[in-house]
């Protein structure tokens, strides 16, 4: 609470935070305004028939489930940095650029993936009205109004994208990340409301078990969010002239959880890419398409297939990200070279194999966490048998570390500021 009340006492820092409100009460202005002939009842329907799209809806922010014009949201966004991501792997000048030219490097990688966006927004806004079309969602377009409709769709993601960066530039937490935290908190309301009206006075014992398994989540991906596992490190003294240098201790930090939620938007996609051709081949052929988006739904609606699939890919695309984001033979290059070693390990070679080792522990257990807290709906309906009462672990674990992320940089800024009054 003081915290809180320094915040909105400092003017600087309270122009940033109302401004971030700002920017998102128009998100969800825009977020709520439909295009023209939706038939609401059949869309629901189509959204509860496929929970495939439940996680598009998600990266939406909750546009999709309206079929608002910003419907896509920043999915395409996220869909061409993951691909400038994997191309990084693929072409070694590139992740150069990216990890060592530092800002500049970071630049061009986002200026390349604004310019992916913009045809994969306007295929996949093709591809879904397509698909929306054939389920009698939205009655059948013609070629002009289809394009017209594909373009506001497409104008609409890259709207979005650049909203994502203004937010970024205020320093109160990555801009794509608040965008996709307030469509998910924006339906908070709904889902309890719904909650309360499927209510039955004989389940009042389910109920309070899920509010605490909800409470018992939430700390739960707090603690492991903000766990690390501390490898001790000692500097050895040097002596220069009359003055002994060195000689303190500390520790190397390395993150429980260190790849983020980057691992489950990474499935995500990999389990949206069937949807995806599905609904691309709809520009060549209509009826094919068709089949395919109903096999795609029928395999993917089974819970076992689903849930295991989706445990699996995160599982993996932890160590992935992991893997490329974190190179123990370059931590232990860096500390022999600032005078720095692990008490009993020499330098080099071993000390890049005790890292690499305590890092493979500590991803195994992110890792399945992170694929329990992926499948955790899943979970939750199948013990309580209420499809109303379901534990969104993605969507959980986005809000908590979106929110911890707010926290830090808030709580830097502030800091800061005590230190500019005492100077």
């Amino acid at each position: 609470m003081n915290k809180l009340l320094l915040v909105f006492k400092s003017p600087d820092l309270r122009k940033k935070v109302l401004m971030v409100l700002f920017w998102l009460f128009v998100f969800r202005l825009f977020a709520s305004i439909p295009i023209p002939g939706i038939d609401a009842s059949r869309l629901q329907a189509f959204f509860e028939s496929n929970q495939l799209f439940g996680f598009l809806n998600i990266f939406s922010g909750g546009g999709l489930s309206h079929l608002s014009i910003m419907m896509l949201g920043v999915g395409p966004y996220i869909t061409a940095t993951i691909i400038m991501q994997l191309l990084t792997i693929i072409f070694p000048n590139l992740k150069k650029a990216y990890y060592e030219e530092g800002a500049a490097g970071q630049a061009k990688f986002n200026r390349i993936s604004r310019l992916i966006t913009v045809p994969l927004a306007a295929l996949q806004g093709y591809g879904f009205l397509n698909l929306l079309m054939s389920q009698g969602v939205i009655p059948r377009l013609n070629f002009f109004s289809l394009i017209t409709d594909v373009l506001i769709i497409t104008a609409g993601s890259l709207l979005l994208m650049w909203i994502g960066e203004i937010l970024s530039e205020y320093k109160i937490g990555n801009g794509i990340s608040l965008l996709i935290f307030a469509g998910i908190v924006s339906a908070l309301p709904q889902a309890i409301s719904s909650a309360f009206i499927n209510y039955t006075p004989g389940v009042l014992p389910t109920y309070l078990i899920f509010a605490i398994l909800s409470l018992v989540v939430i700390g739960g991906v707090v603690f492991v969010n903000e766990g690390e596992r501390k490898i001790p490190v000692s500097y050895a003294k040097q002596v220069r002239g009359s003055k002994v240098y060195g000689g303190a201790s500390s520790y190397l930090p390395l993150k429980v959880n260190q790849a983020g939620v980057i691992p489950i938007i990474f499935a995500i996609s990999i389990l949206l890419f069937p949807q995806f051709i599905a609904q691309s081949i709809s520009i060549f052929s209509p009826d094919l398409s068709l089949k395919l988006n109903s096999f795609v739904t029928k395999v993917f609606n089974n819970q076992l297939i689903y849930g295991s699939l989706y445990f699996f890919l995160v599982v993996l695309f932890t160590y992935f990200y992991t893997a490329i984001t974190f190179d123990p033979k370059e931590i232990s290059k860096n500390l022999q070279q600032s005078g720095g070693f692990i008490p009993g390990i020499r330098p080099g070679e071993a000390t890049a194999e005790v890292i690499a080792k305590t890092v493979h522990r500590t991803t195994l257990f992110g890792a399945l966490f992170l694929g329990v807290i992926a499948i955790l709906p899943n979970i939750t309906q199948f013990f309580t048998g209420i499809q109303s009462l379901k534990v969104g672990g993605t969507a959980l674990l986005i809000v908590v570390a979106v929110a911890l992320e707010s926290m830090k940089q808030i709580e830097s800024q502030l800091t800061i500021r005590e230190y500019e009054g005492i100077f």
